[in-house]
């Protein structure tokens, strides 16, 4: 079943950018099934009662993002997963895109908030467990792309 938008009542406390990710959530987990191109996801993103309050760039850079360097950011993951990524999860496979995606290009967010975005998405939209794959997957990935900021902790 596909991640569904929660009303804005229930978005108290999260912020613009973590609406972002849960809307690139959404986004690519349909692209994951469907292949639709970014600009159709963005367009229909739109129509989402949370658009307002959504970082729309981040979102935008996200899902463009993603989609443009899918098979660089399977290659980069492949390493870290026990399995292809093709028979992961499509939640867990669309949150380590979008966290390998971060690690790799937003160097200003820190390492540690990529990794807790992911795994709080992975809480409310994933399997039972896939919180804890999606941390040690990121969190291995993190060591590798960001190994200067993660000796740091």
């Amino acid at each position: 079943m596909a991640p569904q938008a929660e009303s804005p009542a229930q978005h108290t406390g999260r912020t613009a950018r973590r609406r972002a990710r849960e809307m690139a959530l959404q986004a690519l987990y349909q692209w994951l099934f469907t292949g639709d191109d970014a600009g159709v996801l963005c367009a229909q993103a739109a129509e989402n009662l949370d658009w307002a309050q959504t970082d729309r760039g981040h979102f935008e850079a996200l899902v463009h993002g993603v989609i443009e360097c899918a098979a660089a950011l399977n290659d980069s993951l492949q390493p870290f997963l026990d399995r292809p990524a093709s028979m992961l999860s499509p939640v867990e496979h669309a949150l380590l895109l979008i966290g390998g995606y971060e690690l790799m290009r937003f160097p200003e967010v820190p390492y540690r908030v990529v990794i807790n975005e992911a795994v709080e998405l992975a809480k409310s939209y994933g399997g039972t467990d896939g919180h804890k794959y999606v941390n040690g997957v990121l969190d291995r990935l993190a060591a590798q792309l960001r190994p200067h900021e993660v000796k740091k902790r």
